[in-house]
């Protein structure tokens, strides 16, 4: 890697950055509109980070590299790191006055969908902060479909997506065609974002707090403008089961979404991944549903719609909660903790390890028990109709591997910082899978991280960039090899 590649990697950020202060209007106009004196630091903050970054991006103009993996790689954490900074800047500089350990948590956790929080008092915040951390979520919602759709395939470290997109006469050139794709993924994005404002509106839920909440729920990034998430809307179906809808939406392959709007192909629907990840959905939601009807005597209709609601939370990585699932039982814990390790579809805005991974696990598990039957046995590995290419084998046993090692490891250094097992266990997991909330009385479904040690939170920080990254993403450029020639 070289000097021409970091220094144009600095510009593309310092660039992205630019339009992130733009962004920072956004919340400015909001507490202006609502007489809050907070638009100020969020007018101040715009034009100092617009300042900044356009220095920057001044200074490092030059030839641009060619396009290769390893600054594909160089790019993406780039772009990451510089969202979580930016997006940090107005939480210091705002009247919650968070210190730059809380503000960069809250950023990032925003930025890669996570939905973990250290704020508390939602509900009395700025009206400026709660648009932001929402907008924090839908730019990371939109940056996680493209970083699974367009790049991390690109790269071959994960993604099925360029599956559907090879077969839809792009041949093998996904790119060809990209203004078309990112066009069409901005516009569906926003409509499901506008549709989901409006259901909620509909639902029964005030028009500031639907806005906040569309933007995370199709984002599946878990940010509520309430302390006790959609617990206040417990006794609304109607804004229960909205959300359940965008969120199961939201961990679809968008993908999909973009061949069916721009070409009308019905047949992506048969993606297997999406039978796998809808398979799941339901099965872990009715069983909690029926043990939740038989050990605590909840009317079942009841009982269906918080299991449906908070178990799809989990799986897609949204980390809302309609009730204290804590106290549901050791069969619905049970549930609920291995629903976190699941995810959505690749290409979607979920995160975890997803559905097609599964998939193609379950292949290599089936065809190495067959082959010790039959030792001279070729076996291919199947994607439905397709055959899994020797690279994505590789990535998908590399991804697992790295996944838990670096969740055994995440586990000690917060055990080291003073939290206890449970809290460490689902801290480390929930922060690897981008899912948000874990278990015990601390960051549970009714507590947040604020009460966690600064180091816990650099911990927790640092594991959410490598899980919204994919993790070989983000190790890979800690490897030699990459700064070699």
């Amino acid at each position: 890697m070289n000097r021409i590649a970091v220094r144009a990697a600095i510009h593309i950020a310092a660039v992205f950055a630019i339009y992130l202060s733009v962004a920072m209007l956004i919340p400015a106009a909001v507490d202006l509109y609502y007489d809050n004196d907070d638009w100020q630091s969020f007018a101040f903050t715009a034009m100092f980070m617009g300042g900044l970054a356009l220095a920057v991006a001044l200074a490092t103009q030059g030839r641009t590299p060619p396009a290769n993996t390893r600054f594909g790689f160089l790019l993406v954490n780039f772009l990451w790191i510089t969202l979580a900074i930016a997006g940090a800047v107005p939480f210091m500089t705002s009247s919650l006055d968070l210190s730059v350990t809380d503000a960069f948590f809250e950023s990032v956790s925003g930025v890669t969908t996570t939905g973990s929080t250290v704020i508390n008092g939602l509900d009395s915040a700025p009206p400026g902060v709660l648009i932001w951390r929402s907008l924090l979520s839908f730019m990371g919602g939109l940056g996680v479909i493209a970083l699974g759709l367009f790049l991390l395939p690109f790269l071959n470290i994960g993604g099925v997506s360029y599956f559907k997109i090879e077969s839809s006469d792009i041949e093998d050139r996904p790119f060809e065609r990209f203004q078309t794709f990112t066009v069409s993924l901005i516009g569906i994005y926003t409509v499901l974002v506008v549709a989901c404002t409006i259901s909620y509106v509909a639902a029964g839920m005030d028009g500031f707090h639907a806005i906040n909440h569309a933007m995370s729920t199709v984002a599946t990034g878990g940010f509520s403008t309430h302390d006790t998430s959609f617990v206040r809307y417990a006794d609304n179906p109607a804004i229960l089961w909205t959300g359940i809808v965008f969120m199961f939406i939201g961990g679809l392959p968008f993908s999909i979404m973009i061949l069916f709007a721009v070409r009308g192909r019905l047949d992506a629907l048969r993606d297997p991944q999406i039978r796998v990840y809808a398979g799941y959905c339901i099965v872990f939601a009715v069983a909690v549903a029926i043990y939740l009807r038989i050990n605590m005597g909840m009317p079942f209709f009841t009982a269906l719609t918080h299991s449906t609601f908070n178990l799809m939370s989990i799986i897609t990585t949204a980390g809302f909660a309609s009730d204290d699932y804590s106290l549901w039982g050791p069969f619905a814990i049970g549930c609920i903790f291995v629903a976190t390790f699941l995810g959505g579809c690749s290409g979607s805005t979920t995160g975890g390890i997803k559905a097609y991974r599964f998939l193609v696990l379950f292949e290599l598990l089936s065809n190495g028990l067959r082959r010790l039957i039959y030792p001279n046995t070729v076996i291919p590995v199947r994607y439905g109709d397709r055959t899994v290419p020797p690279e994505m084998q590789s990535a998908v046993v590399l991804f697992i591997a790295s996944f838990m090692v670096l969740w055994a490891i995440t586990i000690v250094l917060l055990s080291a910082t003073g939290l206890d097992f449970i809290t460490a266990v689902t801290g480390s997991l929930t922060s690897l899978t981008n899912v948000g909330p874990g278990l015990g009385p601390i960051i549970g479904p009714v507590g947040n991280f604020s009460s966690l040690p600064d180091t816990a939170k650099w911990i927790c920080s640092a594991a959410m960039l490598l899980g919204r990254l994919e993790i070989l993403a983000v190790l890979v450029i800690f490897t030699p090899t990459f700064w070699g020639r």
